[in-house]
């Protein structure tokens, strides 16, 4: 009847958490969780039938594959029999065991043994490694990745931005311009409230890379909020670029020179 019952309850523990899993057991993290729940289940159980059929009250039933394997690994000699591996030294009435190395150390010892000749066969003779063979590997494939997604504009910033001269690219910085840039700029550039765009006078530098930081960051002092959540760098890139091809289309009523006359430009586009 305990059998039975105990049965009974493995049932009831195994449907519980699968069904409690659903679709969660395609995670391999849930689905490691759940297998060494299920052999924690089945290893009480396994002691609970140990202990209610063969009345294994010391737990010598139990214990008796763990002594087995403890044996086999250690081959330690038995208390009752240890006169029999005494040595014929003796230290001040100390005497030594002659026991044998055990068979896990010897297991660990001739394994990294195998292991570092096989490491050395692979790496240093059929595969010809060298860890500044791997650095460098890295590092281009970092190069590369790093390109993608500069070109993709998720690396775009104030120090790798450059100018876009492509139609499509200055249409959509014009749009971006037109919607967010015009209320005070003009919609020619001109200048309005802020200064005007279409010159070679800057307050806050010219060129790509200083447009691009302005944009970005803003100019809080004067009411330029900060663009850069609203647009992202790719955005703020072709509406930069935007800005820079008004330079010198001289637009009606355009307001007076403001900053410093920049000077740097065409050192940009010649390397862009």
């Amino acid at each position: 009847m305990k059998k039975y019952s105990l049965i009974a309850l493995l049932l009831f523990l195994f449907q519980a958490p699968i069904f409690a899993a659903g679709d969660e057991a395609r995670d391999p993290a849930v689905a490691y969780i759940l297998g060494f729940s299920i052999l924690l289940i089945v290893f009480v159980l396994w002691l609970a039938l140990v202990y209610s059929e063969k009345n294994d009250a010391k737990g010598e039933y139990f214990l008796r594959p763990l002594i087995v394997l403890k044996d086999k690994i250690t081959k330690a000699t038995p208390l009752d029999r240890e006169k029999e591996i005494l040595m014929d030294h003796d230290y001040d009435g100390i005497k030594e065991l002659d026991n044998p190395v055990p068979p896990w150390f010897n297991f660990l010892f001739y394994g990294t043994i195998t292991f570092g000749i096989i490491y050395l066969i692979y790496f240093h003779i059929v595969l010809d490694w060298s860890s500044a063979g791997e650095y460098n590997a890295e590092m281009e494939q970092a190069a590369i990745q790093k390109e993608i997604l500069i070109r993709s504009g998720a690396l775009v910033n104030e120090e790798t931005v450059t100018r876009l001269n492509d139609v499509g690219s200055l249409t959509s910085g014009k749009e971006i311009f037109l919607k967010n840039c015009a209320t005070c700029h003009g919609k020619q550039g001109e200048g309005l409230v802020g200064p005007n765009l279409t010159d070679e006078y800057w307050l806050h530098g010219g060129g790509i890379k200083n447009v691009f930081k302005t944009i970005k960051y803003g100019v809080p002092q004067k009411g330029m909020i900060s663009w850069e959540n609203q647009l992202g760098p790719k955005k703020i890139q072709e509406v930069a670029s935007y800005i820079l091809s008004l330079q010198g289309t001289n637009p009606p009523n355009a307001k007076a020179p403001q900053g410093e006359k920049y000077t740097g430009e065409k050192a940009e586009e010649s390397q862009s």
